[in-house]
Order: C-alpha cells, then sequence, then structure tokens
C-alpha cells in the first residue's frame, strides 16, 4: 500500500511539472517602471457600463495612463484624470498592457466640459446619410450621423 501511495505521489510529480511547463510557455512577468505609460483593461460585460464605456463594441483598453508608484509587487497607482475621479487608481499587474511609443500615434486630447455627475454633450458634427425602411403599415427614418 505504501509503495502504491509512492508510485502515485510521483506521477502526481511529473504531471504538475509537465502543466507548469505548459503555462510557463505563455507567462511573462510585466514589470513597469515609475513614469510609463500603460493602457487600462476594461472588461465588457453585457448590462454594465465600467469606467463609462459601455457596449458590445466598446474597446478593451482605454487612456494611456502615467504610472505614480509601485504600491506591491504586482500593484500600481496610476494618475487617472478628473473623469475617472470616482475610480480608485490602484490597478494589479493584469489590468495593465505597456505602452509601446510609436512616433506616429498621435494622442488627442482635446477638452470635454465635463459636468458635475460626470456626464457631458456630444455634438453630431454632421449628418452623413438619410433613408427610410418602409415596413407594411408604416417607415422607419434612419439618420447616420459622425460624432
Amino acid at each position: 500500500m505504501i509503495e502504491k501511495i509512492l508510485t502515485i505521489k510521483a506521477q502526481m510529480k511529473t504531471i504538475q511539472a509537465k502543466q507548469k511547463s505548459y503555462v510557463d510557455k505563455r507567462r511573462r512577468d510585466l514589470e513597469f517602471d515609475v513614469g510609463n505609460h500603460v493602457w487600462l483593461m476594461v472588461m465588457p460585460m453585457n448590462g454594465v457600463c465600467r469606467f463609462g464605456v459601455s457596449g458590445k463594441l466598446s474597446p478593451h483598453y482605454i487612456g494611456l495612463f502615467e504610472i505614480l508608484e509601485r504600491v506591491e509587487i504586482l500593484a500600481y497607482k496610476l494618475a487617472l484624470p478628473p473623469q475617472l475621479s470616482v475610480v480608485h487608481n490602484v490597478f494589479h499587474v493584469s489590468m495593465l498592457r505597456k505602452y509601446v511609443l510609436d512616433p506616429q500615434h498621435i494622442i488627442d486630447y482635446h477638452t470635454i466640459e465635463v459636468r458635475d455627475d460626470v456626464s457631458y454633450e456630444e455634438m453630431p458634427v454632421s449628418i452623413l446619410e438619410r433613408r427610410e425602411k418602409v415596413l407594411r403599415n408604416r417607415t422607419i427614418p434612419f439618420v447616420k450621423v459622425q460624432w
């Protein structure tokens, strides 16, 4: 009985080592320095609006935020804009993605007038297309707007 237990333990150890080698191929240790810029992950979920972004076609990463300090081994404090002041500014390293500097990447920091309830008014730029869909007993107007 003791011999069977020892063989089972040895087999479990080899299986665990094999599984660890599979995981280690894809695992990478992320470390950021103070002053680096990172993207912040937004987890899209149905019916949930996180960081002011919701919907199926919403981006998975937002911003370009500067790292202020390293809080723990895997936690970083970010410099968030005033629009995200209600969000805690310490994030786990798995929520961050490194920003690779690209000279052609121009970040447009246009100012948005934000109200006290953290909302703003979007103004349409132009109307691109108008059409009407005719059903049996009514017509539905469609308007394509550039924001």
